[in-house]
């Protein structure tokens, strides 16, 4: 084959000219690509322009992937991403790949992350992210085995050990899962989301440590900013039915923050099952006044219009919850139960 060219200008092969539409159509920068319009302008143009003078410096894809991410531009910055590691099979570029996918395609995420172990067989991110993938598809036992190959060659991994005990507590094996977290929390005591996940198993399975737990947080809160210690240790009494302590516990966590949503529905829940369907109403009603789009608050707002005999608006409440959580299906039921 002859490609023929004007007198001085330079013939290219047929393979050098394929070659060229590829890495053109590849370039996440390139006037055929969806995102040039988006990447032209700032803050992402000068990250732009360094990559067109230098395409294939895989470090200014991955800043731009970066900050495109940032911006809460996800499917440009996996274009990045992915381009990076074309060029370099760099561990933070793996991350930034499965990280995106595992949000939006976990079977994809499975499949990339299958490839970049035979890649990175010793990276322990990529694989504790094969281990959420496999979480995040419900595949829970194959995510166990993920957790215990990384804890055969490292034990004292305190995120896989949390991860591990939140598959288990999901898997009915609460015991199980609080051993796991009593021994991250030997290793990291002072991880603030480790000692919540550690109090809010104590509370579901009413386990008096909670109270020591939760009081050695509230003691460190020298600011008194956080809600949680004395939500789960209203959880913990609630559970116990100890509704004056409970109801207690939730108020000093509204206190602590008028916006702890979830405080107000486990108030309203226990008034309700009191029979006291007047106070629960007010309880969720002032929760969805404070945020109009939490649909907890509607279902129990129709609950309550239903124990006080106001059908048409409790049923206008349940399909508000189901309509805010599609997922809601206590909702649903309500809702189809009250419109036969």
């Amino acid at each position: 084959m002859t490609i023929f060219c004007k007198p001085g200008a330079k013939i290219l092969t047929p393979l050098l000219f394929l070659l060229t539409i590829i890495s053109s159509c590849n370039d996440n920068s390139s006037p055929q690509s969806p995102y040039a319009d988006l990447l032209s302008q700032p803050p992402f143009s000068g990250l732009t322009d360094s990559i067109q003078d230098e395409p294939n410096m895989d470090l200014l894809y991955f800043k731009r992937a970066v900050l495109l991410n940032t911006n809460n531009y996800p499917e440009p910055a996996l274009a990045d991403f992915q381009k990076a590691w074309s060029l370099k099979k760099d561990e933070r570029y793996a991350m930034g790949i499965s990280n995106l996918l595992l949000e939006s395609k976990p079977d994809s995420a499975l499949v990339f992350l299958a490839d970049a172990l035979k890649i990175l067989p010793n990276s322990l991110m990529l694989q504790l992210t094969l281990a959420k993938a496999y979480q995040a598809k419900g595949e829970t036992d194959s995510a166990i085995q993920a957790c215990d190959r990384m804890l055969a060659t490292a034990p004292h991994q305190v995120d896989v050990l949390k991860l591990k005990a939140d598959l288990l507590f999901h898997n009915d094996q609460a015991s199980e899962s609080i051993k796991l977290l009593e021994q991250a929390y030997a290793l990291t005591p002072y991880d603030l989301e480790l000692n919540y996940a550690l109090a809010n198993q104590y509370a579901e399975t009413e386990n008096p440590k909670v109270l020591a737990l939760c009081d050695s947080l509230i003691r460190v809160d020298t600011l008194g900013l956080y809600a949680e210690p004395y939500y789960l240790k209203g959880i913990y009494y609630s559970n116990k039915n100890e509704n004056v302590k409970a109801i207690e516990q939730y108020n000093l966590s509204i206190q602590k923050n008028y916006q702890f949503l979830n405080a107000y529905i486990e108030k309203a829940k226990i008034q309700y099952n009191e029979k006291k369907y007047s106070e629960a109403l007010k309880t969720a009603e002032l929760a969805a006044s404070i945020k109009s789009t939490f649909p907890d608050a509607y279902f129990w707002i129709g609950k309550c219009k239903e124990a006080m005999g106001d059908l048409p608006n409790a049923s206008v409440n349940y399909r508000r919850a189901f309509e805010l959580d599609k997922t809601f299906t206590e909702a649903k039921e309500a809702m189809d139960r009250l419109s036969k």
